[in-house]
């Protein structure tokens, strides 16, 4: 791939990435710029929006980026300030970048079958109280969260700073278990968590990641039951190197008490974190039971 030398100020280079503008050095003077939406579901009148500011403004393409924001690309330097002025008329604008948290990622758990929790609003509201609300507060680096609908992970939670899961643990009743030839919630079950044994359903707790596929399949009322919930994560990271996050003791019930958990933990990190360091270095430093202990 062909490099150009950037003829563009290097302060005003900086300038620009502060507000969602990254140069294209594949040219002189052009940026692909950032526009974050929320959740990664947009209207037809945004998509029109950003058609025409790309049409107008840029190279007319518009790209995803791995983070569920629209990039319009091929920006020159000289449209920057239009362009800005532009998305500011429809109530869009510029961003994701910088040591600060950056634009939610989310699953389709809303309409999807295996959805337990309503992704999209509760993605909208982090937006808005920490993506929009947190902007002008600088962290010690950038802090990535991710909301999945259900254990598929499709959106990989536990690869985030922090990650949300929806949860669902079946109450079960197994002294109603008729030993059935052939296991309604054996065969539900897509981790094999429950088994029969001795002509009974027998449940590796250890296994079951809590996805409530089995819950309403045994018709003699086993498992018609559930506890519903957000199981959080924390500390995770992708990229040059890696880590797996870890869930914190308790399930947060309610999305006012998932927002609080992660003011808590945003706070936390600002607090404890040092400059340049990822919020898994700050935890792997200090210990994941003081964390827990301090937003718990």
């Amino acid at each position: 791939m062909e490099r150009k030398a950037c003829t563009v100020p290097a302060e005003e280079v900086a300038r620009l990435k502060g507000l969602g503008f990254l140069r294209d050095v594949q040219t002189e003077d052009r940026f692909n710029v950032r526009v974050p939406l929320g959740n990664g579901r947009i209207s037809a009148e945004t998509a029109r929006v950003l058609a025409d500011a790309a049409d107008k403004f840029g190279s007319g393409m518009v790209a995803m980026t791995t983070r569920q924001t629209q990039e319009i690309q091929g920006v020159p330097y000289r449209n920057a300030d239009a362009l800005i002025a532009f998305l500011a008329e429809h109530g869009l604008e510029p961003g994701g970048t910088g040591p600060k948290v950056r634009p939610v990622v989310s699953c389709k758990g809303t309409t999807c079958q295996y959805g337990l929790i309503d992704t999209y609003a509760l993605s909208e509201a982090i937006h808005e109280r920490f993506y929009k609300g947190w902007h002008e507060t600088k962290l010690p680096h950038k802090f990535k969260i991710a909301v999945g609908g259900c254990p598929n992970n499709c959106v990989k939670p536990e690869l985030n700073d922090l990650g949300i899961i929806g949860w669902r643990h079946p109450v079960r009743k197994m002294e109603l278990c008729r030993g059935c030839k052939v296991c309604q919630l054996e065969k539900a079950c897509p981790v094999k968590a429950v088994k029969l044994a001795e002509g009974k359903a027998v449940l590796d707790e250890a296994a079951c990641n809590n996805c409530g596929r089995c819950v309403g399949k045994c018709p003699f009322g086993v498992c018609d039951e559930a506890e519903t919930g957000y199981r959080l994560y924390v500390g995770g990271r992708w990229g040059k190197r890696t880590a797996v996050a870890q869930p914190l003791s308790r399930v947060c019930r309610t999305e006012d008490e998932v927002l609080a958990v992660i003011e808590k933990v945003l706070t936390w990190y600002q607090e404890n974190g040092t400059p340049g360091e990822r919020f898994a270095d700050t935890i792997t430093r200090i210990g994941f039971a003081k964390l827990e202990n301090a937003v718990m």
